[in-house]
């Protein structure tokens, strides 16, 4: 893709997809609007802080790109409404898979259809996987399919405006429990005991056998 965009471009620019699709008649969105709605506590993840500051840079930068455009500048406040569909020829069912990835992150086939159901509704899972692979196999891919993580039955999604996502299995184990590290800790002293007291043993042997081997000398 010719340009990325960072965290703060990214829930700027599914915010405005999102409003579209959810809230037209509020469509498009002032600054405040704007700001609010990407420091939402809900169908956000993560949650943000973003200030006017930052969703100003963030909309600079994405006019620059071709992403989103000022609507109503005759009007007495700016409104700002994004150009995905127009410059990218997106349809509803694409804008509803992209918004869900640009505020939420990667997720499953059963994830984005259940969240995506607000904006679009689809009509089962085979649904989401046919537009999953429009997104992925065009010319210039939107999207790509993650490594499924250890646990999971399913892979993720994720959206590729930000460039390619680490390939890795990005779910680590958890902290092991106090209980488990002092077990260990112990375990790993038994080991070690054993092991000294293991060599204690053949060297106790060796010295016995030069012992008698000694004695042998003067009988």
């Amino acid at each position: 893709m010719e340009y990325e965009i960072n965290a703060t471009e990214a829930r700027v620019l599914g915010c405005l997809i999102e409003k579209e699709m959810t809230t037209p008649e509020y469509y498009p969105l002032s600054l405040n609007a704007l700001v609010n709605a990407c420091n939402q506590k809900s169908n956000r993840d993560p949650l943000m802080s973003v200030t006017e500051d930052d969703a100003v840079r963030a909309l600079n930068r994405l006019r620059f790109m071709q992403f989103t455009v000022v609507s109503g500048e005759s009007s007495r406040v700016a409104k700002y409404r994004h150009l995905m569909a127009e410059n990218l020829g997106l349809i509803p069912a694409e804008l509803a898979i992209i918004c869900e990835l640009l505020v939420r992150g990667p997720q499953t086939v059963g994830e984005l259809r259940t969240r995506g159901e607000r904006m679009h509704r689809f009509s089962d899972l085979a649904e989401v996987e046919s537009v999953l692979n429009e997104l992925m196999e065009r010319e210039t891919p939107l999207l790509v399919r993650l490594p499924r993580q250890p646990g999971r039955k399913e892979a993720r999604y994720a959206h590729l405006f930000s460039g390619m996502p680490d390939m890795r299995c990005d779910e680590h184990e958890p902290p092991p429990e106090a209980a488990r590290t002092r077990v260990r800790a112990d375990d790993e002293r038994v080991t070690k005991l054993e092991a000294e007291v293991a060599e204690l043993r053949e060297e106790v042997a060796s010295l016995r056998q030069m012992v008698e081997e000694f004695t042998k000398q003067f009988e």
